[in-house]
């Protein structure tokens, strides 16, 4: 599965473009027409980037970045604007913005921007997990502490390894035995009803709706796949 990207954006015309090309090179990509939408939708789900247009309806973009960083959601964040002033530029990346591209804009630098700033996630995950956000979770690795709308979870140590594990592997196919073997330390498939357990329970603590997951999902016959 590609990386997920939100797109923020008013323009009918632009939105299809960008939906388009964007899906066209692998991405799977969700659409807000209006800034209030766009930071609920960025608050309620797990995405790998936001591309966030400056001039929205309803809540400006620079509102919607300020807003998400206020909320500690530190999914990247690419603005696009129309204007061409500094000042604008130099206040998107106060308030948190990783990148900025002004309108109109070469449709080959922007997908070199977006990949530039997913291999920069990618690299940071790769050299030190630190904090991660998806969702109304913050998991912060340092601490070993994970909190939900800001309130301390109680996971017990399996879990908080589970969770952990699952966040270090997102988007990849774990079967039971490969959680056995890297979170238990078993390698015996009579215990796979452990696994089953654990997950049940960590859904219970993270997911919204538990009965219908959106972060650690089942592939089922097969084992889990975490994708927040």
């Amino acid at each position: 599965m590609g990386s997920r990207i939100l797109l923020v954006e008013d323009e009918p015309s632009l939105i299809l473009s960008l939906a388009d090309r964007l899906a066209s090179e692998g991405f799977e990509v969700e659409v807000a027409e209006d800034g209030i939408t766009g930071y609920e939708r960025a608050c309620r789900d797990s995405f790998d980037l936001i591309v966030l247009d400056v001039m929205l309806p309803g809540k400006s973009g620079f509102d919607v970045c300020r807003d998400l960083r206020q909320q500690r959601i530190e999914t990247p964040i690419l603005m696009l604007t129309a204007r061409g002033e500094t000042l604008d530029k130099v206040l998107g990346l106060k308030l948190g913005a990783d990148d900025y591209l002004g309108k109109p804009f070469d449709m080959m630098e922007l997908l070199a921007r977006i990949e530039a700033l997913l291999r920069r996630v990618r690299r940071s995950g790769d050299t030190d997990l630190g904090t991660y956000t998806f969702g109304p979770i913050r998991a912060d690795f340092r601490r070993a502490e994970v909190r939900r709308d800001g309130e301390l979870l109680e996971l017990s140590t399996l879990e908080y390894k589970l969770l952990r594990h699952l966040v270090e592997h997102r988007g990849e196919l774990l079967t039971r035995d490969d959680l056995l073997d890297k979170v238990w330390g078993y390698d015996r498939t009579v215990f796979s009803r452990t696994v089953d357990q654990h997950v049940a329970s960590l859904r219970r603590k993270i997911e919204p709706d538990p009965a219908h997951p959106q972060f650690l999902l089942t592939v089922y016959g097969l084992g889990y796949r975490f994708v927040g």
